[in-house]
Formats: C-alpha cells, sequence, structure tokens
C-alpha cells in the first residue's frame, strides 16, 4: 500500500503546533497542513503550549490569542523567554482582536505574523513554508 504524497510537497517539512480552543477551527487548519505534508500536533488551551514546545520541538506555532488557560499573548512571552533566539516562527491567528493595537500588542510581545479569522489559507501556507521571524 503506497502512502499518499501530499498534493505540495513543501520545500521543507515543518513541526507545526496549533493551538485554539476551536476544534473544529483547529481540525480544519492541522488537515490543510497535513495536506501540505507537514508534521502537526494540535493543542486547545493555552497553558499545554509550553508542554508540548518541549516535547515536539515545533518549527511554527499557530497560536489563538483568546484561549482558556492562558491567553495567545501570554504564550508568546512565554515562548520567547523559554527559547530566546532558539524560538519557533509564532503566527498569531485570531478572530476577535483585529484592530491594529491588538496588532501592536501582538509584535511588541513576539508574533511574527498576525492574522484575523476568516484567513487566506495561501497566506498561511505562504508564512509556514518560509517562517520568517521578523519580531526580536
Amino acid at each position: 500500500m503506497q502512502t499518499p504524497q501530499p498534493h505540495h510537497a513543501p520545500a521543507q517539512r515543518r513541526r507545526i503546533l496549533i493551538a485554539d480552543d476551536d476544534r473544529d477551527a483547529v481540525v480544519t487548519l492541522a488537515a490543510l497542513l497535513v495536506d501540505e505534508g507537514h508534521e502537526v500536533r494540535e493543542v486547545y488551551r493555552g497553558d499545554a503550549v509550553l508542554y508540548y514546545l518541549r516535547e515536539f520541538r515545533p518549527d511554527v506555532l499557530i497560536v489563538d490569542i483568546n484561549m482558556p488557560g492562558m491567553s495567545g499573548y501570554d504564550v508568546a512571552r512565554q515562548v520567547h523567554d523559554a527559547c530566546g533566539a532558539d524560538r519557533p516562527a509564532l503566527i498569531a491567528l485570531t478572530g476577535c482582536y483585529r484592530g491594529s493595537a491588538d496588532r501592536i500588542l501582538g509584535r511588541i510581545l513576539g508574533f511574527d505574523h498576525y492574522l484575523t479569522k476568516p484567513y487566506d489559507p495561501g497566506e498561511l501556507l505562504r508564512l509556514v513554508r518560509s517562517p520568517d521571524r521578523t519580531a526580536a
């Protein structure tokens, strides 16, 4: 039996951790990323991210802002504290915090990219393929 190949083989397979309390959104996004050939883990609470950060060691972390246990903003801050320069690329993906002040706060707290729901899957895939860590 042959293993199905991704529709678009990524230039580099990424390890991606998705953190969002909306299970339907996570399952949909995970399916998109797995279809692209990436390895994906899912968590549904902000406070679970740090465990998976150590265990899974993702290249990219996609985080909702408004989650139980710990907000995405707090997750970003703790990822920076725990990993320093060796941290994964951080992408915010939120449906609640859409204003320019929210984007600025996200950038200050360490997100490299800030997308709002509904998001463009093509844009998200582009960011995952080239996870430019622009925030210091």
